[in-house]
């Protein structure tokens, strides 16, 4: 007697009907050190909150000093004000970042210069540095993809000591490379405290030195160039790039859970990982060695030949938000003079990221996975 078929049992979904890209990870500790803020009355940049975030941000990346700023994209622009760089200069950036990386330099009047990134680890290398280094190179923004540690320190070799090193860590608080934090690395490192970041204070960013006489300089540049001994006397342009004391209030909140988060973040991307696979044609984020990501954002690369909007429009109709990568700096208008780079363009067709807010549960993953599995079949 022939046993009756049974019905291929559908996954389950979670009792979540939309898991966003990205989400922060806030609570009471987060809203009483706000309140605390707001009821001392001290909630400007002046604020002795701001110098204690500074302070304890330094200290966690191991450098001599650290300058809050707006935003990381005012990060990035201060530096390269500091530093001197403007017209006539070049700056290489990866092909394959957000658009605040090259805007920042075009702030200035120098040139961009877009280097490719490699295929593995979605970030510059020595060798594409090399190729596009010239007499007129001033610096290089090395930029840490979804957290992943670029290789800093051969790039540096590459370009000799004559060309400062920024990097762009918007996306990698927390990574490591050998024992040593991103923000540590280069000359100068550069932060975001953006809602979806590792941390945040809504909007904001740091600036991690290895000279206190750089932070100084950044301080008085970020100020409106106010000199602190002449009140309302400036003698430079300057720019209004300061953090707010209740901003610092929620980033000094945010940094007592930061390994909390990492460690979740760090989980996730494996369960992604445990659960996708390759098999499928499916492509991860390759860690060089040595090196330990934020995993800020579980990204793949999609099958060749597979319609990345398709999954995207699939996905969201089964209440999983997704984004695309960036579009390639070189593909934009207003930098459409900069070479075109073939693995950046490559990565843009395929590159999605999924769900890896640090709140998602294992099954919410395993969800995840396979609704991708479904829409790739």
């Amino acid at each position: 007697m022939t046993q009756p078929k049974r019905k291929k049992r559908r996954l389950r979904g979670p009792k979540r009907r939309f898991f966003p890209v990205a989400e922060p990870v806030l609570g009471e500790a987060e809203a009483r050190g706000v309140a605390e803020c707001v009821r001392s009355g001290w909630i400007s940049s002046l604020s002795p909150w701001v110098r204690k975030f500074e302070e304890g941000f330094a200290a966690y990346c191991g450098v001599k000093d650290a300058v809050a700023v707006s935003s990381g994209t005012a990060g990035l622009h201060l530096v390269l004000v500091a530093l001197g760089v403007g017209p006539g200069d070049e700056v290489i950036v990866p092909d394959m970042t957000f658009v605040a990386t090259a805007n920042a330099v075009a702030y200035t009047g120098a040139r961009v210069v877009t280097a490719d990134v490699d295929p593995e680890t979605w970030n510059i290398t020595p060798e594409t540095v090399r190729r596009v280094l010239t007499g007129r190179t001033r610096v290089v923004i090395p930029v840490h993809l979804f957290g992943n540690p670029a290789d800093v320190a051969g790039i540096r070799r590459v370009i000799g000591p004559g060309v400062a090193v920024i990097e762009d860590a918007a996306e990698s608080h927390g990574a490591v490379f050998r024992g040593r934090k991103t923000g540590a690395l280069g000359t100068v490192g550069v932060f975001s405290f953006y809602a979806n970041k590792i941390i945040t204070t809504g909007e904001g960013g740091m600036i991690t030195c290895r000279s206190r006489r750089l932070g100084k300089r950044l301080r008085f540049l970020r100020d409106h160039s106010m000199d602190p001994k002449r009140r309302y006397y400036h003698p430079e342009i300057g720019f209004n790039y300061r953090l707010t004391g209740i901003q610092a209030a929620l980033g000094i909140a945010q940094m007592r859970r930061i390994e909390e988060i990492l460690l979740a973040k760090r989980g996730i991307a494996e369960w992604y990982r445990e659960f996708l696979g390759e098999e499928r044609g499916l492509k991860f984020q390759r860690e060089r060695a040595g090196a330990k990501s934020s995993q800020w954002m579980v990204s793949v690369l999609l099958p060749k030949g597979v319609k990345r909007t398709r999954i995207e429009r699939r996905l969201r109709e089964r209440g999983i938000d997704t984004r695309p990568f960036f579009h390639p700096i070189s593909s934009l208008p207003m930098y459409s003079g900069s070479r075109k780079q073939p693995v950046a363009k490559e990565l843009f067709r395929r590159g999605i990221t999924l769900p890896s807010g640090a709140n998602l549960g294992r099954e919410d993953v395993r969800w995840i996975c396979c609704t991708l599995r479904e829409c790739l079949s």
